[in-house]
């Protein structure tokens, strides 16, 4: 009896385990990459090409037919070629009614038709039920297995019943599923493949303007205006020197665009007494590139670090302190310790060094593999609490720092501040509005305004 239990419950396991029958149009390197993945996941595979000999390319498990005869054997058909390929799919137009066709091409360029692949495809066949999918994934990620970076698959379809067929497969290669709605989403999913960086684009161009006005400002007064006025040849400074006071002053200026949206989206809020008005389109797309900010000015700094840590190494640097045992020894004088000055040095270090600690650790944490494994009060603790922390420690580093210049009148050579008198302006008051943000007079209506209260309900939109 016992026996009969076991055996039963083993045949329902393996029926329920069992995987349907996947047809694969094409034989090119993405429909071989993504068959030889299927079969590995447990999905019997059948390719229907016109050539129906065995390949030594061709998984050594999959089945090559006809594509009448391999459309037949299966409900999906996965789409592998390209569009100007598909008129062949018209005679069978009746073998594959019902069944669900996965669109998987790319274009050469942003919005070459009118319509999307995906579109045109249920536009030549009515009857079928088209699922746009897996143009995000390459070739190479499925062949090698580096999914890590291209997990996420793009779905959207007309047909919920299709689309979740479609989606349990993505599950069942490893990958993750993100449902975009209609087939009028096709469109947008073949133009992201073709888009370098669509969320860098401004940070990276805000980057590389600032960067660029910064270094030609410690140019014109670090090495023009030493030549001119002191006749010494500063040139080199141009190696280490001056990338070596940008980079921090990048890595700071950042960090404080990063929560300056959230603050300008604390006021509106404020002021409109309500949360269900969309914020401007600038503020809106400035949020989302908050990330890629954070990452530019942690690379920033961590170029800062890098280049502190070889400045011993310079030899202008072995020149100036050779020069200063010289002159004490022909004085005959050892200058003594100056404690204050020795404060101040290990104060700054010390908070370069804890201020660099924590922006490593928003890094990290931003990384889909670690924000995946904690819970939303986690992330934003990291990201909200700790990211302030991180802010305040730096921006103390460099007041710490770059205070001396502050009212020395050397310092403004031609008039101008020195540089880390102008990346203070906007951390600095990133922080003192965010002070006046968390006394309990404002911060409780703007808590108030976040969990759904408006103060006037019958005007808000």
């Amino acid at each position: 009896m016992n026996k009969n239990c076991s055996n039963i419950m083993a045949l329902s396991t393996n029926t329920s385990n069992k995987r349907e029958t996947v047809c694969i149009f094409g034989t090119g390197d993405f429909g071989r990459a993504l068959g030889h993945k299927m079969i590995q996941s447990g999905y019997p595979v059948v390719y229907g090409s016109r050539s129906t000999q065995i390949s030594n390319l061709i998984p050594k498990d999959a089945e090559v037919l006809s594509h009448a005869e391999a459309a037949q054997k299966a409900a999906i058909i996965i789409i592998a070629i390209q569009r100007q390929h598909y008129n062949f799919l018209i005679p069978l137009a009746e073998i594959l009614r019902g069944k669900v066709l996965v669109d998987i091409s790319n274009n050469l360029k942003l919005n070459q038709y009118p319509e999307s692949n995906a579109e045109y495809l249920a536009q030549l066949l009515p009857g079928s039920r088209v699922v746009k999918a897996f143009n995000t994934v390459s070739a190479w990620a499925l062949q090698s297995g580096t999914l890590d970076a291209s997990r996420q698959v793009f779905v959207c379809g007309d047909d919920v019943e299709a689309k979740q067929m479609v989606m349990n497969i993505v599950r069942a290669l490893g990958l993750t599923p993100l449902d975009k709605g209609s087939l009028l989403a096709a469109q947008e999913i073949e133009n992201y493949p073709l888009q370098l960086f669509p969320m860098w684009k401004f940070p990276i161009i805000l980057s590389f303007s600032l960067t660029a006005f910064f270094f030609f400002y410690c140019l014109a007064l670090d090495v023009i205006y030493t030549y001119i006025y002191e006749k010494n040849n500063f040139s080199f400074f141009i190696a280490i020197t001056i990338p070596n006071r940008v980079f921090p002053v990048m890595a700071l200026i950042l960090l404080a665009l990063v929560y300056l949206p959230g603050i300008f989206a604390a006021i509106i809020q404020l002021y409109r007494g309500t949360k269900y008005r969309r914020f401007p389109d600038w503020l809106d797309k400035w949020m989302l590139c908050r990330k890629q900010l954070g990452l530019i000015a942690l690379a920033f700094a961590s170029l800062h670090v890098v280049f502190t840590l070889v400045s011993p190494m310079r030899a202008f640097v072995r020149w100036r302190t050779s020069k200063g045992i010289i002159s004490q020894a022909l004085n005959n004088k050892t200058e003594p310790l100056d404690n204050t000055s020795a404060w101040i040095s290990d104060s700054y270090l010390a908070l370069g060094i804890l201020g660099f600690f924590l922006f490593v650790l928003l890094g990290i944490t931003s990384l889909p593999s670690v924000s995946n494994n904690v819970n939303w009060r986690e992330f934003r603790f990291v990201q909200s609490k700790l990211g302030y922390l991180a802010l305040i420690l730096c921006t103390a580093h460099t007041l710490v720092y770059g205070g001396k210049w502050f009212l020395s009148p050397s310092a403004y050579k031609w008039y101008l501040p020195n540089i880390y008198i102008l990346s203070l302006v906007i951390p600095c008051a990133v922080l003192v509005v965010k002070f006046v943000l968390i006394f309990p007079c404002i911060d409780k209506p703007l808590t108030q305004i976040r969990q759904g209260w408006e103060r006037n309900p019958k005007h808000s939109e």
